[in-house]
C-alpha cells in the first residue's frame, strides 16, 4: 500500500490572496489618501467623514467590478483555449500525442519514456494533460471571477474601515497626523501578513507596501492643500 505524502504549498492561495491583499491595500491607501486630501483642503470633520464613507462604497464596488471583469476575461481565454484543444484532439489525436511527448522530452525525458508518459496520461485524461502541460492551465491556478470579486470587495471594505474609524475617533486638530500614522501602521501590518502567507520576507513586504502608501498619501494631501488654497 502506497503512503501518501501530503505537503502544504502556497500556490493554492494565489487567487484569493492576490485579490484580498490588493483589495485591503487599496482600501487603506485610497481611503486614507482621500481623507487626507479633503482634510488638507480645510474641510469640516463631517465632510471628511462623509467623503471617507463614500470612498469606501465606491471603492468596494469598483474593486469588485474590476476584478470580476479582469478575471472573467482570463476565464474566457482559458475556456476558448480548452475548446480549441478538444477540437484538435478530436481531429488529430496522434499529432497531439506527439506534441505532448515533445513537451516531456523538452523537460528532460528520453524519447521512449516521453512517449510512454504521453500515452498513459492521454489515456487517463487527454484534455487535462494538454491543459496542464501544454496550456499551463491547472485547477489550482484557474480563474475564479466570483471568488476574486467578492474577496476584493470585502477586503477593500475592511481596509477602508480602518482610516474611517480613525477619522471618527481622532481629535479634529490632530486628524491628519493620526490618519497618516495609523494608515502606515495598518499598511506595514498588511504587507507583513501577506508576505508571511505567501512565504516571502515580512520586512520586505511591510516596507514595500508602506513606501507606496506614504507616497500616495503625501501626493493626495498636497493636492488637497493646493486646491484648498486656490478655492
Amino acid at each position: 500500500m502506497l503512503n501518501r505524502h501530503r505537503e502544504r504549498h502556497r500556490t493554492d492561495r494565489i487567487g484569493w490572496l492576490r485579490a484580498a491583499v490588493l483589495g485591503a491595500n487599496d482600501g487603506i491607501v485610497s481611503t486614507a489618501s482621500l481623507v487626507l486630501g479633503v482634510a488638507a483642503s480645510n474641510a469640516s470633520a463631517e465632510s471628511i467623514l462623509i467623503a471617507g464613507v463614500a470612498g469606501l462604497a465606491a471603492g468596494a464596488m469598483s474593486m469588485a467590478a474590476g476584478e470580476y471583469v479582469s478575471v472573467y476575461s482570463q476565464a474566457d481565454t482559458e475556456k476558448a483555449d480548452l475548446a480549441r484543444e478538444r477540437a484538435e484532439l478530436a481531429a488529430d489525436g496522434a499529432g497531439e500525442h506527439r506534441e505532448l511527448a515533445h513537451i516531456y522530452m523538452g523537460r528532460g525525458l528520453d524519447a521512449a519514456l516521453a512517449d510512454q508518459v504521453a500515452t498513459q496520461l492521454m489515456a487517463h485524461d487527454a484534455i487535462g494533460a494538454h491543459a496542464r502541460d501544454e496550456l499551463g492551465i491547472s485547477e489550482t491556478l484557474s480563474a475564479r471571477p466570483i471568488q476574486a470579486a467578492l474577496a476584493s470587495a470585502a477586503s477593500f471594505a475592511v481596509g477602508a474601515v480602518l482610516p474611517i474609524g480613525v477619522v471618527a475617533l481622532s481629535p479634529a486638530a490632530q486628524l491628519i497626523p493620526w490618519v497618516a500614522g495609523s494608515a502606515l501602521v495598518f499598511l506595514a501590518l498588511l504587507g507583513a501578513v501577506a508576505a508571511r502567507a505567501g512565504g516571502a520576507s515580512m520586512l520586505t513586504g511591510a516596507w514595500r507596501v508602506s513606501f507606496w502608501g506614504a507616497a500616495a498619501m503625501a501626493i493626495t494631501a498636497g493636492v488637497g492643500a493646493l486646491f484648498g488654497t486656490v478655492v
